[in-house]
């Protein structure tokens, strides 16, 4: 299923934009809310327009450190609209995902925005991968995907006519999306509900401080202050972080645990040539292996027209390092120092030397890509764009799969609370996601 719309549609979309992405361009310094919401990214940003349409009488503040929204995790993803097959019945993330992908279409279909149904298929190319994927459907039958079914290799041929498989998971529900467009239209919403934006705001320090701001007639109405790197400043009752690659920081800043750490991991894509876009209908994604940590390289065509391969899984040596040379001293040490990634790292040697062999010679990442669409070749493909994963990590080098919620005591620390793991898919869940948050958060401030 389609649901296009015309280029003067896109054109308002994008005439929009510039309003949200510039924030509030004179400071007013010491400005006052009843709560601030830390990240502009699709979490941050989806919990903030829950939060003001639930709370309509207090007032609201996003800070953003970039000077564009939804600008790393939330601009630099796939864009699937996940259908909630791979996870643990029962579990939060099932949950999240199955309700979150039912709300995306519906939100889409409300704002206009373009999205495509095109399916999905997890295919089994080996006899031993058979096991696994029937498994995979027991568990979306118990996760309420719909329309989920199993097809033979004619079922494989007749979605994908150029995929050879032996069996398929045949996810028709699952779909793509822009979504930095969602993620924009999140913060349209919050914006138009009254709540402010503020970019180029990267958030240094937080504390209790001990006077009202000058001229305020409420006393010490509003106690928490949150500085960035510039000196400016907001005084806040309550504040809420959904920093993404920075949760763990934030989460430091205001005296909460270290822990889980968030380690960057860097996944590359491949682009097919646009004579090449035949080859690929909808999602084509292999079935997962529980010897390793990630999920492997797939297919996904993309709503520009375009279809991406990949992507790897490599440590990133920035955490917002987008290219191969991208270092930052800190982050390197941080992650090289952390015992959790020492150990996840000696549990995967092979697999981590692998993904970085692939992610150099282009090859190798093709003969694997060739295991499903043989008439695949080199000449056929480009490299693409990159994004970076915000890997939550626990000291024994656990990958962290489930939602991390960490407040603290005392003055300061039972006024903040932090979204220190939203796990993929977290696109996809975002609303669902923004429901538990404002949940969360009116339950420990009593709001």
């Amino acid at each position: 299923m389609m649901r296009s719309r015309s280029g003067a549609f896109l054109n308002a979309v994008c005439a929009a934009q510039p309003k949200l992405l510039k924030g509030i361009a004179s400071r007013q310094l010491h400005s006052t809310y009843d709560v601030a919401v830390v990240g502009g990214g699709i979490v941050g940003l989806a919990s903030a327009r829950e939060l003001i349409q639930r709370h309509p009488a207090l007032t609201f503040v996003l800070l953003e450190k970039e000077k564009e929204l939804a600008a790393h995790q939330s601009g630099h993803n796939s864009g699937v609209i996940h259908s909630g097959i791979y996870y643990t019945p029962g579990s939060l993330k099932a949950r999240l995902c199955v309700r979150g992908a039912t709300l995306a279409y519906q939100y889409c279909e409300k704002k206009g925005i373009p999205y495509k149904r095109c399916g999905k298929l997890i295919v089994a190319v080996e006899q031993e991968e058979i096991p696994r994927l029937k498994a995979l459907y027991e568990r979306g039958l118990k996760n309420k995907v719909r329309d989920l079914s199993i097809v033979d290799s004619k079922g494989i041929r007749e979605r994908e006519p150029y995929c050879r498989g032996i069996m398929a998971l045949d996810s028709p529900y699952t779909g793509i999306v822009d979504w930095r467009m969602v993620a924009l239209r999140y913060g349209r919403d919050f914006e138009e509900a009254g709540g402010a934006v503020l970019t180029e705001f990267e958030v240094s320090d937080m504390s209790v401080v001990k006077e009202s701001p000058a001229g305020s007639p409420d006393g010490l109405k509003h106690p928490i202050a949150i500085r960035d790197k510039k000196g400016d400043e907001v005084r806040c009752r309550y504040v809420l972080t959904c920093g993404g690659l920075y949760s763990d920081r934030l989460s430091q800043i205001s005296g909460c645990s270290p822990e889980p750490r968030i380690v960057p991991f860097r996944g590359d894509y491949l682009v097919l040539k646009p004579e090449k876009h035949y080859l690929v209908r909808g999602n084509i994604y292999p079935v997962p292996d529980p010897r390793f940590p990630f999920l492997g390289v797939h297919f996904t065509p993309r709503m520009d027209g375009g279809v991406w391969l990949g992507p790897n899984a490599v440590l990133a040596f920035k955490r917002e390092g987008y290219h191969l040379y991208d270092f930052n001293a800190r982050d390197f040490a941080d992650a090289l120092s952390f015992r959790g990634l020492q150990k996840l790292v000696l549990r995967n040697v092979t697999y981590g030397i692998g993904e970085m062999y692939r992610g150099v010679f282009l090859g190798a990442q093709i003969k694997i890509l060739q295991k499903y669409i043989p008439e695949l070749s080199l000449s056929d493909v480009l490299r693409g764009p990159t994004g970076v994963r915000a890997q939550a990590l626990d000291r024994d080098g656990n990958l962290v799969d489930d939602f991390v919620f960490d407040g603290g005591v005392g003055d300061l620390g039972s006024r903040v609370l932090h979204v220190r793991n939203a796990p993929s898919p977290a696109a996809t869940s975002s609303l669902a996601i923004a429901e538990m948050i404002a949940d969360e958060v009116e339950s420990r401030f009593m709001l």
